[in-house]
């Protein structure tokens, strides 16, 4: 159908990333890290330089959220996916809720299900549908997910919960960054960099407060619990609080979020935030104008400001469209979430995706599609 259609050069974006997966890292950034020479990479992560960029980057990171007294920011490798298990295993005392909006937060609901001496449950909705956590008399855990980036779906409101012997842990990946939350409210607030901030999987943030601090160092001390070693929080803590992690980090992947959050704090959280609802405001505005578009996540509190879903009349492929946009090299990966099988434009908000970008994508789509 849109095999013979060419981007126009004056269409053209300047960077072709509008994928939610693997950010889109700055070239520059990249350059920077070769400046460095041999004082990082291939230099043993607890030596003075990589102690130095992990400090730079926690303090970093407690600028930009304006963290309350007494949270640390503990890192480790493994990312968000590998956090679902030892959040389990050395975070839940008894039983665990989840608030479920789409794939990942249904993921992290099942691994904790496995664990035998766990009682889960779920307050689950339909995709595309918003769900905000609550608390609820028999669970120790409250789950929540800042952003569902299979679906698009944010959080709208985060409560603060009256019993002093729960936790609320918010899994934060595709959010983090351009989603304000207040820090007092949660517990556990984890993200893994690849998303707002700009650079790989495999290695994970996890903010916590100094009650969920205490519930960790506890229940490995206290419970008699077999944990993985490479799982145990107090590992994770003890060398956060050194400024390293417990096993081998990637360097590379340090030194780019390190970038990003340098850039970001030049603006600031309330300048950022501003910026990716303007975003949102565009891509949202973009889909209730044309009638062959229409948005994904009906409800306007829910719509994500990071992850944008747009659904199109099945009368024009998806993936033919971003079959010939890959082709050009003027977009990539702004296909749908494959296991929701919708015929669904899903694009990325993140800080470094230009505004400009954005509104040369959907100009470039409508073009397409009003061109049949």
């Amino acid at each position: 159908m849109f095999e013979h259609f060419t981007v126009p050069s004056e269409l053209v974006p300047s960077d072709p990333r509008f994928g939610v997966g693997p950010s889109l890292i700055p070239v520059e950034f990249i350059r920077d890290l070769e400046k460095t020479h041999h004082r990082l990479l291939g230099t043993g992560h607890r030596k003075s330089e990589v102690r130095k960029l992990v400090n730079e980057l926690q303090d970093g990171l407690r600028t930009y959220f304006k963290l309350p007294a007494g949270y640390e920011v503990v890192l480790g490798n493994g990312g968000a996916t590998f956090l679902w298990d030892m959040i389990g295993l050395g975070l839940v005392e008894k039983s665990s809720l989840h608030f479920i909006c789409g794939e990942f937060s249904e993921k992290w609901f099942k691994a904790h299900s496995l664990i035998p001496w766990i009682k889960t449950a779920e307050e689950k909705v339909e995709n595309g549908q918003g769900i905000n956590p609550y608390e609820k008399i028999g669970y120790d855990l409250i789950c929540t997910t800042l952003n569902e980036t299979s679906t698009g779906v944010m959080i709208s409101d985060l409560p603060k919960l009256k019993n002093s012997e729960t936790l609320m842990a918010i899994d934060a990946t595709s959010g983090a960054g351009q989603i304000a939350i207040n820090f007092n409210h949660s517990d556990i607030y984890y993200f893994s960099p690849q998303k707002v901030f700009a650079s790989e999987g495999g290695f994970y943030v996890s903010i916590m407060s100094p009650k969920a601090i205490e519930r960790a160092l506890r229940i490995e001390k206290d419970m008699g619990r077999y944990i993985p070693e490479c799982m145990k929080w107090s590992h994770a803590i003890e060398n956060s609080r050194q400024n390293q992690t417990y096993n081998t980090p990637s360097i590379s992947t340090i030194f780019y979020m390190n970038e990003q959050v340098k850039l970001m704090n030049k603006l600031g959280e309330e300048k950022v935030i501003e910026l990716a609802k303007k975003k949102a405001d565009l891509l949202y505005s973009w889909a209730e104008k044309k009638e062959y578009l229409s948005s994904f996540v009906k409800d306007v509190r829910f719509r994500s400001h990071t992850v944008a879903t747009i659904d199109v009349d099945n009368k024009f492929r998806v993936d033919e469209i971003a079959q010939v946009l890959r082709s050009q090299n003027v977009a990539y990966d702004i296909e749908s979430y494959r296991k929701l099988n919708r015929n669904q434009l899903r694009i990325a908000l993140f800080h470094n995706v230009s505004f400009e970008n954005l509104e040369k994508l959907t100009k470039i789509i409508s073009k397409m599609i009003e061109s049949i």
